[in-house]
């Protein structure tokens, strides 16, 4: 019998995408900002070991600010990031356009492939959008393999009600999760933080958890029971 090499090759792992949306504008400045950069730089460091064989967490960093959105990290495996992430705040809201952008990364497929697994998309704001963020948002909760992540949102300094946030929410079972103190930021990355590597290490990375799960107790069960650090 001939030697088929190809029997003997490592699947290659499937990547599961976290592209985070940041609120970098002015009223973000002081303790916020700094509390959103650690947050997710230690979020980043914890998807560096969460995955398993064949599933390898990809992160994308876009805030919104001075200037409008920027990409702060292309999409890329989280073990590949060494720069912390350094965002200072300054400007207007244009949620609108980071949205825009994070769908087209979303849509392109040669970016995000096919075989990847369901992405989670994680917007953090602490006021209104001053752009045309209407259309962008429904465009984006709407149409398209956006319209299928898995989406978490924070209000900063705002409540729990807020009407944006809770647009972009619409359709999943997840809340608004609200830090009246910047110090409850880290608490929400966490949060985020373990969701999606209990995903990643589940036997269906692709399912997202059921509501009972998706708690920060349960998901710290779950986390050991998975042997993540986190």
């Amino acid at each position: 019998m001939a030697f088929d090499p190809s029997k003997y090759t490592v699947a290659k792992a499937r990547p599961l995408p976290v592209i985070l949306l940041l609120d970098r504008s002015g009223s973000m400045s002081g303790n916020k900002i700094n509390q959103l950069n650690a947050s997710v730089n230690e979020m980043i460091e914890s998807f560096k070991t969460a995955g398993q064989g064949e599933v390898d967490i990809n992160v994308a960093v876009i805030s919104f600010g001075v200037g409008g959105a920027t990409y702060d990290v292309p999409l890329q495996p989280a073990k590949n990031i060494e720069s912390l992430l350094c965002l200072n705040a300054n400007g207007g809201t244009p949620m609108g356009m980071a949205l825009n952008m994070a769908k087209d990364m979303l849509e392109d497929k040669s970016i995000i492939p096919s075989s990847g697994y369901r992405p989670a998309v994680v917007l953090v704001s602490d006021g209104e959008p001053n752009d045309n963020w209407e259309s962008a948002m429904q465009a984006f909760i709407g149409s398209g393999r956006s319209s299928k992540c898995e989406r978490f949102a924070m209000a900063i300094g705002a409540t729990e009600t807020d009407p944006v946030l809770n647009q972009f929410l619409s359709g999943t079972e997840n809340k608004v999760f609200l830090a009246d103190q910047a110090a409850k930021i880290r608490d929400f990355f966490k949060f985020v933080t373990m969701s999606v590597s209990v995903r990643s290490r589940s036997q269906n990375p692709n399912a997202l958890l059921p509501a009972a799960s998706n708690t920060p107790a349960r998901l710290e069960d779950l986390a050991k029971e998975f042997g993540l650090d986190l």
